[in-house]
């Protein structure tokens, strides 16, 4: 029986441990905020721009493939403080970066700890939580992540104002000159947190039987789990020497025969997760409310709403996934998907761009109005060729660092639309595939090779990651907005009617059960 001191102990180092998961998320996601400023400052082409973002999944990638292995062989937590060091070094690194370069390494510094957390942090309170509240103190990482990604969106809006205000220790901070430098850099506070806070974390109890460790897990387990832990730590041990005795699997067995339908279903719903775009809205957010016309300020209140969306659905899927099912959740979620991605194609589709004597008054003082005079009048039925004649009238700089106050002057359109598609995409994606995929890998696979193919298929979700960031703002440059929504819809759509003929129902089965019914030999 545990006593309220063992329960208040679990939750605190599950709390600590999960703030690497909101490191992530605010990592993964600041960057939002910075494409706009960097993209004039160093004069990026759109495939560089992409490059600034989608870096970090890249790595972060790579060193999903050898955390685990690592935190086998040194442990748990000296991983995840290598990790906190690696945030650190980026936001540092990623502040006072002096070109593209040095940013973008700095951006990949700070993916290794991306995917550290990722892969460790979810273990190690697995590992150290009682069977009881195993399932709860897991999901505080997914809900850490997902406020590191909401907090990111504050923190970027709340730097852009402070550089906009006249408080004189906000201009001798230089929030105005310095902007996406202090959004970045403000990553090292946290960072440092982590580091500190995880000397008061113990190793994980399962890492210190796997190393024959038996007396200091014991300690671990008794403040965990009281009267129970000398049993726990027995049934841990038995399950360590039965493992010991099986047959390694390797990557062979991921494609005999009998795994084709549960390796289709993985590889589906890694490729869907990513394909309709959620790290689109996630990392150009601000950019993406920009090309509705309502300016630099509101984008960023705007993409302030995205991340409050996503945490609030992702607690109801946390709710509801055990209650409705696991199929349920994807049906109604990639059907709000496909629909939020129509309603944003429809939307930039009916959009036309004019530019009027009244307009160009509006617009910066650093823009000639002479240079427009050409476009005074035209209308322009898509964002496609607008940009393009901007481009030919100002010149790829110019064109490049005004382009949010241009489209704002001339655009006729419902950005209401634009703001309704993305939140609701955003609830559909927290409330169904986002967090249901991993649910899904846990469950579908059988025991002997799940570790390996949830790898194989968390790889190829990383991978389609990485593609859909790093072609994103090529996208809308080279296809527009409409037609970019339009292909995550179509992809939504493909993706729904796969989960209603193929994805089975998992809920209430036991892993052997779903074996028995999924792999047949």
């Amino acid at each position: 029986m545990k006593s309220h001191s063992s329960r208040y102990y679990i939750i605190m180092i599950a709390m600590i441990v999960a703030l690497g998961g909101f490191l992530m998320g605010f990592d993964a996601s600041v960057i939002s905020g910075v494409v706009k400023f960097i993209e004039p400052e160093f004069n990026l082409t759109k495939l560089e721009l992409g490059w600034s973002v989608s870096s970090l999944t890249l790595t972060a990638t790579l060193a999903m493939l050898v955390a685990g292995p690592l935190s086998d062989r040194f442990g748990r937590t000296l991983i995840l403080r290598y990790a906190a060091v690696l945030y650190a070094i980026s936001a540092i690194g990623s502040a006072i970066a002096p070109n593209f370069l040095l940013l973008v390494i700095a951006r990949m510094v700070g993916g290794l700890g991306v995917g550290a957390s990722l892969i460790i942090a979810p273990m190690y309170i697995a590992e150290t939580s009682p069977a009881s509240m195993r399932g709860q103190m897991v999901s505080f990482n997914q809900l850490n992540i997902v406020i590191g990604i909401s907090v990111a969106f504050f923190t970027n809006y709340l730097i852009l104002q402070l550089g906009q205000s006249e408080a004189p220790w906000a201009l001798a901070l230089k929030f105005d000159e310095y902007n996406w430098r202090w959004m970045l850099g403000l990553e090292t506070l946290p960072a440092v947190l982590y580091f500190f806070g995880l000397f008061l974390v113990p190793r994980s109890p399962r890492w210190l039987i796997m190393k024959g460790h038996f007396d200091e897990a014991l300690r671990v387990m008794k403040r965990a789990s009281g009267e129970a832990a000398e049993e726990e730590l027995a049934a841990i041990r038995a399950s360590m020497e039965e493992e010991g005795n099986k047959e390694q699997s390797n990557i062979r067995e991921l494609f005999r025969p009998a795994m084709r339908l549960v390796l289709s279903i993985g590889i589906v719903v890694a490729v869907l997760q990513q394909i309709t775009g959620i790290n689109s809205v996630f990392f150009y957010a601000p950019i993406i409310f920009e090309q509705s016309g309502i300016g630099t300020d509101a984008s960023f209140v705007q993409a302030i709403l995205v991340g409050l969306i996503n945490l609030v659905f992702t607690v109801l899927a946390i709710l509801f996934i055990d209650r409705l099912g696991r199929k349920p959740l994807l049906i109604i979620g990639v059907s709000g998907i496909a629909l939020c991605m129509f309603l944003l194609a429809y939307g930039f589709n009916q959009a036309s761009y004019t530019l009027t004597e009244e307009s160009i008054v509006t617009l910066p003082a650093e823009i000639e109005p002479a240079k427009l005079t050409a476009m005074i009048g035209q209308t322009y039925d898509d964002d496609v060729s607008f940009k393009a004649a901007i481009q030919a009238a100002l010149g790829e700089e110019q064109s490049k660092a005004f382009e949010s106050n241009l489209i704002t002057a001339a655009i006729s359109m419902n950005p209401m639309l634009i703001l309704i598609g993305i939140l609701g995409f955003v609830a559909s994606f927290a409330i169904s595939i986002g967090p249901v995929m991993w649910v899904l890998f846990s469950e579908l696979f059988p025991n002997k090779v799940r570790g390996l193919a949830i790898s194989f298929v968390g790889l190829i979700n990383s991978a389609v990651s990485f593609l859909v960031q790093l072609v994103f703002p090529w996208e809308l440059a080279a296809l527009g907005s409409s037609t970019t929504f339009l292909i995550y819809g179509v992809f939504a759509a493909l993706g729904l009617v796969f989960i209603l003929m193929v994805i089975p129902e998992t809920k209430g089965r036991s892993l052997e059960e779903l074996e028995k019914m999924l792999v047949k030999d």
